[in-house]
């Protein structure tokens, strides 16, 4: 176990520099360590397993080491806050360091710890693709990553979420970025609701992120799945792209492969469009579960 750890932290040296200091550090099977993850958000380790146990030899490793650990149990019914391991307690937010951007952490936020690392490559490309004047609309934004990832580059964001908490979360990602949340728009609310008002009243943007969880209700009981309707989903964002515009649409549905989640999401589309895919960051080394599809 021990020659695991360390041949998969070997694997991951040339991620972290001063400008990145968060990635997966073990990825499961990939790693020769089923049912296992390990992350580190600025050397502090959150260790996930899909099980309700932690082998002793892996627990007793991490309480030997100097860092701080929790663990999280990987379970979608509790959707527990991680509990305390090793180390010195993290009972405040702390900043990570990604491409030299700053966002908020927190390991008693509940089951989500504030970003999602398996999405650091398409962050990097977000900001790469925008520049000054451009417009970005950032949907089921959670705490605003990829929103203050085109920020950076200059373009004005518009950021949509239905929970206030993660919306106020986003903006003081701006602030932790020296960008001021006045100069941008934060919506509450329906995505599809929004979509349609934005629509209706001729709002475009020049880039659309659509990274919707795999299965949801709105307060009427409509049901989304990812598997039939997100494509029903970029159809109605691409209302809103502006010609040239491109849309990136993610999904970490892991019964689709990415060719099936291309062909849904361009049948349901009213114009032609062309179909590019990105892969997950390097670290990721298990089952490649994220599907990015960039369509413009």
């Amino acid at each position: 176990m021990r020659q695991a750890i360390q041949s998969a932290f070997l694997k991951r040296e040339n991620i972290l520099t001063p400008d990145t200091n968060a990635l997966r550090l073990v990825d499961g099977a990939g790693d020769g360590l089923p049912d296992i993850t390990l992350e580190s958000f600025a050397d502090r380790w959150l260790i996930s397993t899909t099980t309700n146990d932690l082998p002793h030899p892996v627990r007793q490793w991490l309480r030997d080491q100097p860092n701080t650990c929790y663990w999280k149990q990987l379970d979608q019914h509790q959707k527990e806050s991680p509990t305390h391991l090793g180390g010195p307690e993290v009972n405040e937010p702390f900043l990570i360091k990604e491409n030299g951007i700053n966002y908020e952490i927190s390991f008693q936020s509940g089951y989500s710890q504030g970003i999602f690392l398996d999405q650091r490559s398409n962050r990097a490309e977000v900001r790469r693709r925008m520049k000054p004047g451009l417009k970005l609309l950032n949907t089921f934004a959670y705490t605003g990553a990829f929103s203050v990832s085109a920020a950076m580059a200059g373009a004005q964001t518009t950021t949509l979420d239905l929970s206030q908490p993660y919306l106020d979360w986003a903006k003081r990602n701006f602030l932790h970025n020296k960008l001021k949340p006045e100069d941008h728009y934060f919506c509450k609310g329906d995505t599809s609701h929004w979509l349609k008002r934005f629509a209706k009243q001729g709002r475009t943007f020049d880039a659309i992120v659509l990274d919707p969880p795999t299965f949801s209700r709105d307060e009427k009981g409509k049901v989304f799945r990812v598997e039939k309707h997100f494509g029903e989903l970029a159809a109605l964002a691409s209302q809103c792209l502006a010609p040239d515009g491109w849309m990136l649409c993610c999904t970490n549905f892991r019964k689709m492969t990415p060719r099936e989640f291309e062909q849904q999401l361009l049948s349901e589309l009213p114009r032609a469009m062309s179909a590019t895919h990105s892969d997950m960051p390097s670290d990721f080394t298990d089952d490649p579960y994220l599907k990015s599809v960039w369509l413009r």
